[in-house]
């Protein structure tokens, strides 16, 4: 069996760090070959380390990696993209750090996974240049969605598999996809008789024949296009709780980025009115 290189060089998104000792930090990265791996940079917290402003958070980077017996050592970093809007605006750091969270949850640890390691370069640059972030996030969901086996079903019933209709509808979190007009006014399982609405009692949304184009436009079309889109506040709220509440049951959590997210919009929001 050949023996392993002593060492080898990637580029990286770093995701997460975490302080440990005097000096050292634990990196987790995220690489185009490799997926997401855990490697240390020893001293990067002293006053003079050369690789501290290269291993920042969200910071796209290409380094030398030194193998070791429990976690690989970063021994050379250079900077590709700083994406420096996000150290520089609350609200954009925020939409990144909920990018950087909903990806951590959907990948597992040490898989190669080129797309979603592009796809997460443009999100990046999204949240660090889009004129509206929530379109920016909601392109985003979409296409990571997608790239993991999660793609929502919007263009056929997930109760009667029937083609849509343009009409409003609902949408069903824990099946996946759009309810038709037809079968939301269908009788439920009498086992969910308990709420009064019963759409609430099978736990279907609301979706808007505007919502449902949206959705669709943004799953289908490169993100340029829909950063061309012009929308009322209403429907993006729409498309928001929905991709929210469907993220949600997929996770079976809530990510922490979205409450951080919503404090520090609300400011935001207020100062706008």
């Amino acid at each position: 069996m050949p023996a392993r290189d002593r060492t080898y060089r990637t580029e990286a998104i770093v995701l997460r760090r975490k302080d440990i000792g005097e000096a050292d930090r634990i990196l987790t990265l995220l690489t185009p070959g490799a997926g997401k791996v855990r490697v240390i940079a020893k001293g990067i917290r002293k006053p003079r380390s050369r690789k501290a402003g290269h291993l920042e958070l969200f910071t796209r980077t290409k380094l030398l990696v030194a193998v070791g017996h429990d976690l690989d050592i970063v021994t050379q970093a250079e900077v590709v993209e700083a994406y420096r809007p996000l150290r520089e605006d609350l609200l954009r750091s925020a939409t990144a750090a909920y990018m950087v969270e909903l990806l951590d949850r959907f990948t597992p640890d040490d898989q190669e996974n080129p797309e979603i390691y592009e796809l997460l370069t443009h999100g990046l640059e999204w949240a660090a240049t889009a004129r509206d972030l929530g379109l920016a996030a909601r392109a985003y969901e979409l296409h990571l969605l997608s790239a993991a086996g999660f793609q929502p079903q919007l263009y056929r019933c997930v109760i009667c598999n029937q083609a849509l209709v343009p009409e409003d509808q609902f949408f069903s979190p824990h099946q996946g996809g759009v309810v038709c007009a037809a079968c939301g006014a269908a009788p439920l399982d009498p086992q969910a008789e308990s709420a009064s609405d019963p759409h609430l009692r099978a736990g279907w949304l609301p979706l808007s024949l505007k919502a449902l184009k949206l959705l669709r436009f943004t799953q289908s079309n490169p993100y340029p296009k829909v950063a061309a889109l012009s929308l009322t506040a209403h429907t993006q709220a729409e498309v928001e709780a929905v991709m929210g509440r469907y993220i949600t049951v997929l996770l079976e959590r809530r990510l922490k980025s979205v409450e951080f997210l919503r404090l520090i919009r609300r400011p935001v929001a207020s100062l706008a009115v």
